[in-house]
This record gives C-alpha cells, sequence and structure tokens, in this order.
C-alpha cells in the first residue's frame, strides 16, 4: 500500500485538487508526516492543480457564457449566496471561496460571467491558492502527529477515519 501512495499519491492529488482538493490535501498531509510523501511537494502540486482549476473554470465561464449558465442553473440557491458574497467582499471572495465547500466552484464560474477582470481573477487566485495550500497543507501535516501517534498500524486505519469524517462534513455541509 505504502509503494502504491507513493508512486500515484501525487497524481491522484493533482486529479482530486483540480475540482476542490481540501480533502486531497488533508490526506497528503496526513500521509506526509506519516512519511509516505513530501509535504512540500504536495503542498505544490495541490496549489498548482487547484489555482489552473479555478483558472479553468473563470475561463469556461467567460469564453462559453451559455454553457455556463446552464451548468449554474441547478444552483440556483448557492449562486444567490455566491453572488452574495461577491458583492459584500469584492476581490476577497476569491479568498474566501477556497474554504466553503459548495461555492468553491460557482465562485470562478461566477466571476467568469460578469466583467471581472481576468489579469485581476489571476493574481488574486494565485494569491488565494498560495495561502489556501499553505494552511491546509501545513495544518494538516501537523494533525498527523496527533492522527497517527496511537501506533504504526494506525496509520491507514486513522487516515481513513479522517476521510470519513471530512467527507461527512462535506456532505452535511452540501445538505444546510
Amino acid at each position: 500500500m505504502e509503494e502504491f501512495i507513493r508512486e500515484w499519491g501525487y497524481v491522484a492529488l493533482f486529479a482530486y485538487s483540480f475540482g476542490g482538493g481540501f480533502v486531497g490535501l488533508v490526506i497528503a498531509g496526513v500521509l506526509s508526516y506519516a512519511g509516505d510523501l513530501n509535504i512540500f511537494i504536495s503542498i505544490l502540486v495541490a496549489g498548482i492543480s487547484n489555482f489552473l482549476g479555478d483558472q479553468f473554470l473563470f475561463t469556461l465561464a467567460r469564453q462559453n457564457k451559455a454553457y455556463a449558465k446552464d451548468m449554474m442553473k441547478k444552483y440556483g440557491r448557492k449562486v444567490a449566496l455566491a453572488h452574495i458574497l461577491m458583492r459584500k467582499y469584492g476581490s476577497f471572495v476569491v479568498f474566501i471561496q477556497k474554504y466553503i465547500y459548495g461555492i468553491k466552484t460557482l465562485i470562478p464560474l461566477a466571476m467568469g460571467l460578469t466583467k471581472y477582470s481576468a489579469m485581476k481573477f489571476v493574481v488574486f487566485n494565485a494569491l488565494a491558492t498560495m495561502v489556501w495550500a499553505f494552511v491546509v497543507g501545513f495544518a494538516s501535516y501537523t494533525a498527523g502527529e496527533y492522527i497517527l501517534s496511537s501506533s504504526e498500524e494506525f496509520k491507514y486505519v486513522g487516515l481513513a477515519i479522517v476521510a470519513t469524517i471530512l467527507i461527512g462534513l462535506a456532505y452535511l455541509f452540501r445538505k444546510v
């Protein structure tokens, strides 16, 4: 299992982080503490992928407004929340959206539909992604000590528990 994680962990992290990445980066942080991955590479991979994912969504909405509007139709309340956050916080919403499950993908789409400057979005997205990757990456790396402190055999069970809790919280936030 450890060899599989070392070989494919960064690829999986990149793929998962393109669409969000919070849970993936937390798991990578814990695995980095365990010695299966490198925390600096994990943060770099998750950050680059997350940045590219948000840029993709922004550009998709900017270049194909009809398709983006059609994608966002089924998320009416979340889109309304995204617009409220954009009005209330302006460019800072790019930082906020990295931490709020459910609107993470909607903010770049919504901003792409507006006349918001593409260059400004690149700059704020890059800064927000760096902050997000360092905060989540190092926090989960630090938490790895507590999660894995019981014994070496607990490593994968503990990781499964953390993943289950994070997925449960994500599901709860989605319903709320």
